[in-house]
């Protein structure tokens, strides 16, 4: 079995404007890369659209109805001052939404070791019925939902290593024990949720703050004495990972100083559980990552390690 890379030209019409950070060059940077003869092993598809129904198992049919008669015909609006829509904005939520069910069928069916989504916009902000920090629907969520609807799953893992922390994924869960959620994330720091204490109504969320300027070794430290172990006693049946590159030391949003070492180790970390616990069973949905070398760099050698290169 190889690694699936899912990916759609959608991703490029999502248009934030001039000096956004969420660009559609952070997804041409990764494509570009990922043409290197060391992915020549990787298995490429286009990322599907259309699965309204995946969203709906997240969020409610008002809230969808709402981004879907908020997305102009032309130009772009602002939903808040951060999360912008343009014309091109919910054919890219389609593809990322149905990429990540994609990756999940392919994944549970065993037809793929693992795969990894590169779309846009990011999801991991985006609460049960609320658009903010360029999100507009949680795709990590969505992917886990479709897991245990459609494929049975009866525990999903879902670890963050974004630079901050998925508020919106916190939020989806906090009350539902066969949902893990485990996240590293520099505090204080946009969203300002992600504290020590914030631990779900069944102790399903796991906070691990980090200060600003903390390095590869204290991102370890957390990951090793905090989330790896709730991970590894969860016992998941499949690990989906926000996937977010801002916490690289380049980054211009966040203040931590991770390298790409950093995501070589936690991402075999990740891998070693679900092979002892979940049949190897990972899905990688990228979130952020806006220093565009970083995230290129960040995002390959996640992925070589995926593919086990």
């Amino acid at each position: 079995m190889t690694t699936l890379f899912l990916s759609h030209p959608s991703s490029f019409e999502h248009d934030t404007g001039p000096g956004h950070p969420e660009r559609p060059d952070r997804i041409r940077v990764i494509d570009q890369l990922f043409e290197h003869e060391r992915f020549h092993h990787l298995h490429r598809a286009l990322a599907p659209g259309n699965d309204r129904a995946a969203i709906l198992r997240v969020h409610p049919e008002a809230y969808v109805a709402s981004i879907e008669a908020a997305a102009p015909k032309t130009g772009r609006i602002n939903l808040d001052p951060d999360t912008i829509m343009s014309s091109g904005t919910l054919e890219a939520i389609a593809h990322c939404v149905g990429g990540a069910t994609a990756a999940v069928n392919e994944v549970m069916r065993g037809d793929a070791a693992n795969a990894f989504l590169a779309a846009r916009p990011p999801g991991h902000h985006a609460e049960r019925a609320t658009p903010m920090g360029f999100c507009f629907f949680n795709t990590a969520a969505i992917a886990a939902r479709h897991a245990q609807a459609i494929h049975g799953a009866e525990r999903v893992a879902i670890v963050d290593f974004d630079v901050h922390h998925g508020n919106g994924t916190q939020d989806i869960f906090w009350s539902d024990p066969t949902v893990l959620y485990a996240s590293t994330h520099q505090m204080p720091l946009f969203p300002g949720t992600g504290s020590l204490d914030q631990r779900g109504e069944h102790d399903n969320i796991v906070n691990a703050p980090l200060s600003a300027g903390a390095d590869g070794p204290a991102f370890r430290e957390a990951m090793e004495s905090k989330v790896l172990p709730r991970v590894d006693a969860f016992a998941p049946d499949v690990i989906i990972i926000s996937a977010g590159f801002d916490a690289h030391r380049h980054d211009p949003l966040g203040g931590l100083k991770l390298v790409e070492a950093d995501f070589v180790w936690v991402t075999t970390r990740l891998m070693e559980i679900a092979q002892r616990r979940a049949k190897g069973r990972i899905v990688s949905i990228l979130e952020g990552g806006y220093d565009l070398e970083g995230l290129a760099r960040s995002a390959a050698a996640h992925v070589l390690t995926l593919m086990g290169a």
